[in-house]
């Protein structure tokens, strides 16, 4: 399975853990929610549920009137379909979302994997994140040994273009500090570090999606404006 397939593969199956969708629902989650999938089109999304259904990760189900009504102008016949996640699917899915190797922390894996930090332990988002941050700062030193290097042979523009680049890189970089450092001030609160009103995150009533995911808060406000997008083409 190519790389890009086992990410749709992750992604598909992370959204039916959600709810059972048809196609058409499916397309539009993974276009709207996940904006590394803009481009994906109904030729790669149809063959990787197959192969899951084959796996027996899904099983298909014919949908209702009401459901099929938004996408049978587009889909026709296939948006009778609904996909629902079973029990092995649930179970490959939980897989997939603890493992924090290399390709976790890649530009395009990296965007859907913390799109479901929602649904993962606080231990594996940790290593994820500190994955990716090792994995930048590692872009950096090598953009700026480039720059170096070349600046003096390259115009205007070209240099510009780099500095925008270099640019991008450190602001996400900035953001996953704060994310870390997010994560690490959690951790030493549930831990059982008091906070000021002499309470500690285990005297703390927890919802049942903290439980699930394991955090006691959600990421912090990123400063310097909006968040990066981490699947930016101008941080490759």
């Amino acid at each position: 399975m190519s790389r890009r397939s086992g990410v749709l593969e992750f992604a598909i199956l992370g959204l039916l853990r959600e709810s059972p969708m048809h196609g058409y629902e499916l397309r539009k989650r993974l276009n709207t929610s996940l904006g590394v999938f803009r481009a994906f089109s109904y030729g790669s999304l149809y063959p990787c549920l197959k192969t899951l259904v084959a796996n027996g990760w899904l099983i298909e189900e014919s949908g209702t009137a009401a459901q099929d009504a938004p996408a049978a102008p587009l889909s026709g016949r296939r948006a009778k379909i609904v996909y629902r996640l079973t029990a092995a699917g649930k179970e490959r899915f939980e897989e997939l979302l603890s493992h924090t190797g290399p390709d976790a922390w890649e530009d395009e894996h990296f965007g859907v994997r913390f799109a479901f930090f929602g649904q993962t332990s606080r231990d594996v988002r940790m290593r994820v994140l500190e994955g990716r941050r090792s994995r930048l700062e590692e872009r950096l030193d090598k953009m700026r040994a480039a720059m170096a290097r070349t600046r003096e042979r390259l115009d205007d523009y070209t240099l510009e273009l780099q500095r925008h680049g270099m640019e991008s890189v450190e602001r996400e970089v900035r953001w996953l500090n704060e994310l870390i450092e997010s994560e690490r001030a959690g951790r030493d609160q549930r831990d059982g570090t008091a906070g000021q009103d002499g309470t500690t995150d285990r005297d703390a009533d927890r919802s049942p999606q903290q439980n699930q995911s394991g955090d006691a808060g959600g990421p912090p406000r990123y400063r310097g404006g909006s968040r990066p997008d981490p699947s930016d083409d101008t941080a490759k």
